[in-house]
């Protein structure tokens, strides 16, 4: 039993030690954002914005052709809901300031920039599937009971897209889309 113990006293030690390899998602939206029109726009701006500047860090540091092109798409897709979003929240009267990263979005990208070449891809993969997850939730949601005409409208016209996201990274992840695969 000794044994035993001292065994996992020294494997406990062993993986202190080494590095953290997290995969460290951005925050959820705020519960508010799923009905209310301002918090809406403020936090899908910022998940098109971790998705830009993110997918930005992808086509410095990935070696992998299908995460480039992935990459490409992300910063493409959410410029354009961005934009969208923008359009419908003037629509609705609102003016909203320029999309922001939050800390725990900037922690994401901050980890993306410093990890290891080989473990780059699997972070910014695990990164993605929780962070679209969480856009795919807050565009349903409230496209489904939104405050705003305009921007519910918005909010559906963007669900296809981010479950399109969620769908591809799924299929990375499990290998299943690779450099041969057109997305």
């Amino acid at each position: 039993m000794k044994t035993l113990t001292g065994i996992a006293l020294a494997l406990a030690s062993a993986a202190a030690a080494l590095p953290a390899v997290a995969q460290t998602p951005p925050p959820p939206p705020p519960a508010e954002a799923k009905s209310q029109a301002m918090p809406y726009v403020m936090a899908s701006g910022m998940s098109d914005l971790y998705e830009i500047n993110s997918s930005q860090v992808a086509l410095q540091k990935s070696q992998n052709p299908a995460i480039k092109r992935f990459a490409s798409m992300m910063i493409k897709d959410h410029q354009k809901t961005t934009a969208a979003t923008m359009a419908a929240a003037k629509k609705a009267g609102l003016t909203p300031t320029p999309p922001m990263l939050d800390a725990g979005a900037t922690a994401s990208i901050n980890e993306l920039q410093q990890a290891a070449p080989g473990d780059f891809d699997r972070i910014y993969l695990a990164q993605q599937l929780p962070a679209h997850q969480a856009a795919l939730d807050l565009q349903q949601s409230y496209a489904a009971g939104g405050d705003q005409a305009a921007l519910r409208a918005n909010a559906k016209a963007a669900t296809p897209i981010v479950k399109r996201h969620v769908d591809m990274v799924t299929k990375m992840q499990a290998g299943k889309m690779d450099a041969g695969h057109k997305m």
